[in-house]
């Protein structure tokens, strides 16, 4: 997000949710990932450093998640399943976000979905935009097949193209079924038809 020159004004853990109205720079985020890779803290921890920033601790009685009861455009769900439900995905288009994509495996409810795919907002199911994790892991089996080193600069490049792929794969089976923009159907039948195509080749059916 930085690098495409967002402002990132939110960041969560299983304890609770900062909000930095001011956004959070490489500098805090480099905070945040020492705060959380090397001394195991909690994002609490963010406002007692960074100045101007509000946290919001979780609580489990809530039907609904205030992290996603913010102001924002692009929402970026990237932990565990089923953390947006049918209210928060309405509390999402109430404070103008219009693209939603899933780091995570199946972040949004079934009801969550139908809202977004009803609104037709930008929408990116975890199956086609969650694919780049299992991409870079692809990439780390090449190199060590092999026995290549390739620069972060090469693998982002590699992964740069794959996704570009996985997205016009999604859009164009969408348009070829019968509907165009509905990248949720674009993944599932592109994903299907990509292991019945194989089992075919293989003479497995």
């Amino acid at each position: 997000m930085l690098d495409l020159g967002g402002k990132v004004v939110t960041m969560s853990d299983s304890s609770g949710i900062i909000y930095d109205p001011a956004g959070i720079d490489r500098d805090k985020l480099a905070w945040i990932m020492d705060l959380k890779n090397v001394r195991r803290g909690r994002i609490k921890e963010y406002t007692e450093k960074f100045s101007g920033a509000k946290y919001t601790p979780v609580d489990p009685k809530l039907d609904y998640n205030p992290l996603w009861d913010i102001e924002a455009q692009v929402a970026l769900p990237s932990a565990t399943q089923n953390e947006i439900n049918g209210k928060d995905a309405k509390n999402l288009l109430k404070n103008g976000v219009f693209c939603v994509s899933e780091g995570a495996n199946m972040p949004t409810t079934p009801e969550g979905v139908e809202i977004f795919l009803e609104k037709k907002i930008l929408y990116g199911p975890g199956k086609a935009a969650n694919a780049g994790g299992v991409a870079t892991s692809g990439l780390e089996m090449s190199q060590n097949s092999m026995r290549l080193s390739w620069t972060r600069e090469e693998v982002d490049q590699k992964l740069h193209g794959i996704m570009k792929a996985i997205h016009k794969n999604c859009l164009e089976t969408s348009k070829r079924f019968g509907t165009p923009g509905n990248y949720v159907n674009g993944a599932n039948i592109a994903g299907f038809l990509k292991v019945a195509d194989t089992m075919l080749d293989q003479g497995v059916v």
